[in-house]
């Protein structure tokens, strides 16, 4: 981001008032982690409750992925009509709720019914804050003008961490899961409405400024979609494709691949799946000043290069050491794909398209989040869950090929 002109026809934010913005991105990313953490690490108990079986609870679950993709879809249009600050705080307030329906339903008054309105409330709020914490993110990362977004992503990390934990003590303590998750879901409410008083408004994301008419917000949400029909954008959005379909991938189904593939006890697959985390979390930490050096490009390829070598070591490992490096470079490999790609879809003059092309391309990233693991899984049953993973391979590989639509509008063609 080193370069990128600014627009000068927008007002000048002060440099408090940039990092407040910044502050409280990182805030609204780590709540999001929070949330998805706090009830993922409760399940078991709440099967228990509802009296589900394994295959009942994977169609509660189900609740909440259909919800996240409807939020995903919805996000353009909520942001269209009332602006990025506004949706925010409204969308992680219904995160909230769905939060504490989830833990009435599996606790103290045991109802499926409840439990996936819940998880569905829960799911939508989700997705669509995941789509409108990406547009600010990328903004604040435009007028601050150094790559944030993959620290950014790091809070979300952050979040899932401090939420296992705090899942993981009050479960240990025999707090109850509605207590627990209601305690949550009231600090989630509360920190997000402080959190976006400390995010400018912006006109050209939604926001309504009294000082300056605004088109109608339904041919504001056509403009949005127009986006779709532009061919870098949508190479842009191949780059995020193979990147999240790897992470997700890891996520749901590198620590079954340990134990069923390679042979090791569950023990070591929760271990070794530790290690993707940390290679992951560590990636993006430390970013952001790697691809303001050397750019997004580069970077890019590199880490496609890397991770393509580390699923290769994996999925052939017949060492130890080869199934850890091989992990290691697989998380780092897919830690940038995301968050680098929705700096490139917000890198255009036109402020008012950036909101929907990072929109769009978040919709494409998280829509691989959710539909990349079930269809390894299905692979998986018919191949082998070790074979499964080949087709990541391939997906990393066209991340890598798609890498120059990436490019720094501000930066002349290195090659």
């Amino acid at each position: 981001m080193t370069g990128t002109p600014r627009d000068d026809t927008q007002t000048t934010t002060p440099t408090t008032g940039l990092l407040a913005w910044r502050n409280a991105i990182f805030a609204i990313f780590f709540l999001s982690g929070l949330s998805l953490a706090s009830w993922v690490a409760r399940i078991p108990e709440m099967r228990d409750f509802t009296e589900l079986s394994t295959q009942g609870v994977g169609l509660v679950i189900l609740s909440g992925s259909v919800g996240s993709v409807l939020g995903l879809i919805a996000a353009p249009g909520v942001m269209a009509r009332f602006g990025a600050r506004l949706g925010m705080s409204t969308v992680l307030v219904i995160v909230s709720v769905g939060l504490a329906l989830v833990g009435v339903g599996g606790s103290i008054a045991p109802s499926v019914p409840l439990v996936v309105i819940g998880l569905a409330l829960f799911g939508f709020g989700n997705g669509a804050v995941d789509v409108m914490m990406n547009v600010e993110g990328a903004e604040a990362e435009r007028e601050i003008g150094k790559t944030l977004m993959p620290l950014m992503h790091a809070f979300f990390s952050f979040g899932t961490v401090i939420g296992a934990g705090l899942a993981a003590a009050a479960a240990a303590l025999g707090i109850t899961v509605a207590a627990h998750l209601g305690v949550i879901a009231a600090l989630i409410a509360v920190a997000a409405i402080i959190a976006v008083r400390f995010v400018p408004v912006r006109e050209e994301l939604g926001d309504d400024r009294s000082d300056a008419p605004r088109a109608p917000w339904r041919q504001r949400l056509r403009e949005g979609l127009s986006v779709w029909a532009d061919a870098r954008l949508m190479l842009i959005g191949v780059v995020m494709l193979g990147m999240s379909f790897a992470e997700g991938g890891a996520n749901d189904w590198l620590a079954l691949a340990v134990v069923d593939g390679h042979g090791y006890d569950p023990a070591v697959g929760a271990a070794v799946f530790t290690v993707f985390t940390v290679a992951i979390t560590g990636g993006r930490v430390l970013g952001g000043p790697v691809i303001d050096r050397f750019g997004r490009v580069p970077v890019l390829r590199v880490l496609a290069a890397l991770g393509v070598a580390g699923l290769s070591l994996f999925i052939f490992a017949s060492e130890p050491w080869m199934l850890i490096v091989g992990t290691v470079l697989w998380g780092i490999g897919c830690a940038l794909g995301f968050p680098v790609g929705m700096s490139a879809a917000a890198d255009v003059p036109d402020r008012r398209l950036a909101a929907s092309r990072v929109s769009a391309v978040a919709i494409i990233g998280y829509c691989a989040f959710l539909a990349g693991p079930p269809l390894l899984g299905l692979i998986g049953e018919h191949h082998g869950l070790l074979n499964a993973l080949l087709v990541l391979l391939g997906l990393m590989a066209m991340a890598g090929l798609a890498a120059p639509a990436a490019r720094e509008r501000s930066r002349p063609p290195r090659d």
